[in-house]
């Protein structure tokens, strides 16, 4: 932006100058002539002082003013022929003209030229012809002209100057802006937009510090909401892992594995309580390097009991050398959970989960052998879906948290043995 403002401060000055200089020094060009002209015209007036009709009659000399590098003179009579001085022979075209009366100037190659007439009794008896060289007026005219480029060459230096001073003048405010726009897509809800003074940015400023509260007051009330609910959540299941734990004391073998598994499932839930509040309170801590061997372990623990319970095996690989991959940990593995929640609920047959290269990241895939996703495959990740296929929230969850990351919740396979994809891009840190 600075730049753009410096060309077209720098731009819109040069063509004032081209505008106004161009006509400018053609006027002086037009000047010069004439002023030289007008020299000539009277330095030859003079010189028909000299010149009387007696001594043109008598033939006396006739004395001229001294033809120089500069200027010449030559005086012709009636006939045309040169009496005197410096000058073409015979005479030329303009001297014919003023033989008939009238006073001329022209210029004829490289010399202006002019011719006045001498008269008596109202009769034109001879002609005093005065030229000087064109290059005289053409070296005055250089001249001025090298003194108006330099002038303008100091008008466009300074309107440089004062390009550079404007558009960081306007500028700052904008990188300012910028910057306290950066902080509030990055959470910081307390930045503020510093004032310039500059009408239309002050406006944006302000809009933008009224965004930032809305935001955090916003994200305060959601924040309360969840610390609200996670306590009523949190009640009723220490009351139910009290109860169970107390029946675990006087547990059969026969109730025994149950009573377990139920204690299995409430420390899941609790886990993904706490998760899920982290991630809604954004403090699930900075994004690091994933270990997808970890996370991939980590899931098959949770599930692997759930799954054999039902007479469904569970198989987790990993490809070595994946690519790097920053995220959050826990974000990634509740999108795993909520998708192996899935494979336990709506699929059927063995389980695999596998982290594997994609095209610029890494790909985690969750498959199953159960009939698939009917109908439209849009309709599985909105929060109500109207299929009726009953996935509730969890997809739309998921694939909220994996954008958030970065990265995309896909369906590689739809029917028969549906495959659900996390594909996160690679960093190069």
């Amino acid at each position: 932006m600075r730049r753009r403002i410096l060309l077209a401060i720098v731009g819109a000055s040069t063509v004032a100058v081209l505008l106004f200089g161009i006509p400018l020094g053609l006027a002086v060009q037009r000047n010069y002539q004439d002023e030289e002209i007008v020299r000539l015209e009277r330095e030859a007036a003079e010189a028909t002082f000299a010149v009387s009709p007696s001594s043109l009659a008598s033939g006396d000399p006739i004395e001229l003013p001294r033809s120089t590098g500069h200027h010449q003179y030559a005086l012709y009579d009636t006939t045309g022929k040169r009496i005197a001085g410096v000058g073409p022979e015979p005479a030329d075209t303009i001297v014919r003209r003023a033989l008939h009366g009238s006073v001329t100037d022209t210029r004829t190659g490289s010399h202006y030229v002019v011719v006045v007439p001498i008269t008596s009794n109202e009769t034109v008896v001879a002609a005093v012809r005065a030229a000087m060289p064109a290059s005289a007026v053409t070296s005055r005219t250089k001249t001025a002209w090298l003194v108006m480029s330099m002038i303008g060459a100091v008008a466009l230096g300074v309107s440089a100057g004062i390009g550079v001073y404007l558009s960081r003048r306007l500028t700052r405010p904008v990188d300012a802006l910028a910057h306290s726009a950066v902080l509030l897509g990055a959470g910081d809800f307390s930045a503020r937009s510093p004032r310039s003074g500059v009408l239309e940015l002050d406006e944006v400023a302000d809009a933008l510090d009224a965004t930032a509260d809305r935001l955090g007051h916003a994200l305060e009330r959601e924040r309360a909401f969840s610390a609200d609910a996670s306590h009523q959540l949190r009640t009723p299941l220490t009351a139910l892992r009290v109860q169970l734990e107390f029946g675990l004391l006087r547990a059969t073998p026969d109730t025994q594995p149950i009573l377990l598994a139920a204690l299995s499932e409430i420390d899941r839930l609790d886990r993904t309580i706490d998760d899920l509040l982290a991630l809604a309170r954004d403090e699930h801590g900075p994004r690091s390097v994933l270990d997808p061997q970890s996370i991939l372990d980590g899931v098959a623990d949770t599930w692997r009991g759930t799954l054999a319970a039902a007479g469904r095996p569970l198989t987790v690989r990993a490809e070595s050398n994946l690519p790097p991959v920053l995220a959050s940990e826990a974000a990634i593995r509740q999108v795993l959970d909520v998708l192996a929640a899935n494979a336990v609920s709506h699929g059927a047959g063995e389980v695999v989960i596998t982290a594997r290269h994609a095209p610029g990241g890494l790909a985690i895939e969750v498959a199953d052998e159960g009939p698939g996703l009917v109908g439209d495959l849009a309709q599985a990740f909105l929060r109500r879906s109207t299929n009726g296929e009953g996935h509730g929230i969890g997809l739309a969850l998921a694939r909220s948290l994996t954008e958030a990351e970065g990265g995309r919740l896909v369906v590689e396979r739809a029917r028969p043995s549906p495959i659900f994809a996390v594909i996160l891009p690679a960093t190069s840190a």
